[in-house]
């Protein structure tokens, strides 16, 4: 696990569900400290023992559950997810619902993507000129921003992209924030807004 910013720590699993390494966040900057999209880090999980325990889980889709069960067992730690992706969970998991627009526990609001899915959600953070974490809607492969493959975006790859660019360039306008982090990539800490802004911006030419 690494600090990135104070109080924000990432780390990186190997999920072997999808055979590829994912990536999630401990937010003790916030009150009351929060995970987002978390798998158990080398550490342990005993690690959040000796700092303050989350308290809130939040997914940016239904898809990222992840290892959310032993936080929620060991810490009695609320899950999140946006209501359209609570169908998922059918075998006993305890999972709330928000809805887009909603600011949550610890300041977390909670921004709509869609067009990916009806529950992708970025999570906006007024910590540290601005954080915003997305899920699936835009990866981060060897520095490069890009999109998950077409296989992935049904049967309209093309009709998706759009919706999450128009997605992403309202983020932009409302929003002011200076790191993004990623639950599929490594995090991107200062000048991320300008970095988002030229990728979107690559995608019209």
């Amino acid at each position: 696990m690494k600090e990135i910013l104070p109080g924000v720590f990432h780390w990186k699993t190997f999920h072997e569900g999808i055979q590829a390494y994912v990536h999630s966040y401990y937010l003790h900057a916030t009150d009351p400290p929060v995970l987002i999209d978390p798998r158990v880090p080398a550490q342990g999980i005993e690690w959040f023992a000796a700092h303050d325990a989350p308290q809130h889980i939040y997914l940016t889709n239904r898809h990222h559950y992840r290892h959310s069960d032993r936080f929620a067992e060991r810490y009695g730690a609320q899950v999140w997810c946006h209501k359209d992706g609570l169908h998922e969970f059918t075998h006993g998991e305890k999972v709330r619902g928000f809805s887009h627009g909603k600011t949550l526990p610890g300041g977390v609001l909670a921004l709509k993507v869609a067009a990916l899915c009806p529950e992708e959600t970025a999570l906006y953070l007024p910590l540290h000129g601005g954080i915003l974490s997305v899920g699936d809607a835009i990866v981060r492969e060897r520095g490069r921003l890009g999109f998950v493959p077409d296989a992935y975006m049904g049967d309209d790859p093309e009709g998706v992209k759009r919706g999450l660019r128009k997605a992403f360039l309202k983020h932009l306008r409302d929003r002011e924030f200076d790191h993004l982090l990623f639950a599929h990539g490594a995090p991107w800490i200062g000048g991320a807004r300008s970095g988002l802004q030229a990728f979107l911006d690559r995608l019209e030419r």
